[in-house]
C-alpha cells in the first residue's frame, strides 16, 4: 500500500472515510478482497506469497492498514512479511495501543513500515522508524511511504482531494476510488529524497502508479457510517493498468461484547 488518505470525524454521516491505493509488482500473487476461510470475521485482500494483508477490516470493527517505509536499506535477513503485522491485529483481540506496544518489541526484525490499527474506540499509528505509537486525532490525514502526514506531494494532493469530496452529503465508493486515479508525476522540486535517486522518485510520485512491472494493483474504500454499517469497496487493476473487477461488501459492525 503506497497511499492512504482518511478522514476521522470529518463528515456528518461517516466518522471514518478511508481511500487507499496499493502499489506492488504485478507478478506478486494476490487474492482479491474476501472474507478469509481461516479467519471468517476478517475481510481483506491477501498476499498469496506470505499470507498477510495490506488493508483489512473485521465484522467486530477492527481495521488495520500499512505501508512500507521507503529507504535504501534492505530488510534484515529472514525478515517476516510486513503484511503479517496488519493480519496479526485483525485476527487478535488486543486494543490498538497494546498491540502496537507488543509489535514494537520486534521492530528490528522487519523492514521499515508504518502501521495504522483501530478498533472503533480509537485509531493508532506506529512506525518502526520512529519511537513510540500515537493516537490519531480527528481530521484529514495521509500516509505514503514516509511517516503519517509527511508533506509529500502525493499525500498533500490526496488529502486535498478527500477534503473536497467530503463536501458531499453522501459518499459513493466508486467516486472516492476514482478520485485517486491521478497518474501525472509531480515537479522535481517537490519530490522527497528517500535515497533512490531522482528518476525513481519521479515514477513513484503519482497518486496512481503506472510503471511497467510495478504499479497500482487496487484502490480500496472503507466507509463507516454513524449507523455502524461498514462499506468496503475494492477496485482491482490488471498488469496493463485497466480495471479488472470490483469486490463490494456492506455489513453491520457488531462489537465483540455484542450490541
Amino acid at each position: 500500500m503506497c497511499l492512504i488518505v482518511f478522514a476521522l470525524e470529518s463528515h456528518p454521516r461517516y466518522p471514518l472515510v478511508l481511500v487507499a491505493n496499493r502499489d506492488e509488482f504485478h507478478d506478486r500473487p494476490t487474492a482479491p478482497a474476501a472474507f478469509w476461510a481461516d479467519a471468517p470475521k476478517l475481510l481483506a485482500g491477501r498476499d498469496l506469497r506470505a499470507g498477510g494483508t495490506w488493508l483489512g477490516v473485521t465484522r467486530d470493527g477492527r481495521l488495520a492498514t500499512l505501508t512500507y517505509y521507503r529507504e535504501p536499506l534492505p530488510p534484515p535477513p529472514d525478515a517476516p512479511s510486513r503484511g503479517t503485522l496488519a493480519a496479526g491485529f485483525l485476527t487478535g483481540d488486543l486494543a490498538p495501543a497494546d498491540y502496537l506496544a507488543k509489535v514494537a518489541q520486534e521492530d528490528d526484525r522487519f523492514g521499515g513500515y508504518s502501521l495504522l490499527c483501530g478498533d472503533g474506540r480509537g485509531l493508532w499509528y506506529h512506525s518502526n522508524r520512529r519511537k513510540g505509537s500515537l493516537p490519531v486525532t480527528s481530521g484529514i490525514h495521509g500516509l505514503s511511504n514516509g511517516f503519517l502526514d509527511s508533506p509529500w506531494p502525493k499525500v498533500d494532493r490526496g488529502r486535498e482531494i478527500l477534503a473536497n469530496l467530503l463536501a458531499a452529503d453522501d459518499l459513493e465508493p466508486a467516486v472516492l476510488a476514482a478520485a485517486l486515479d491521478e497518474r501525472q508525476a509531480f515537479h522535481d522540486a517537490l519530490l522527497p529524497d528517500t535515497g533512490f535517486g531522482l528518476e525513481r522518485e519521479r515514477w513513484l510520485s503519482p497518486l496512481y502508479i503506472d510503471a511497467g512491472e510495478y504499479g497500482t494493483r487496487s484502490t480500496t474504500v472503507v466507509l463507516l457510517g454513524r449507523d455502524n454499517i461498514l462499506t468496503f469497496y475494492e477496485q482491482s487493476f490488471d498488469a496493463s493498468q485497466q480495471p479488472a473487477g470490483v469486490a463490494s461488501f456492506r455489513f453491520p459492525i457488531v462489537p465483540p461484547d455484542g450490541p
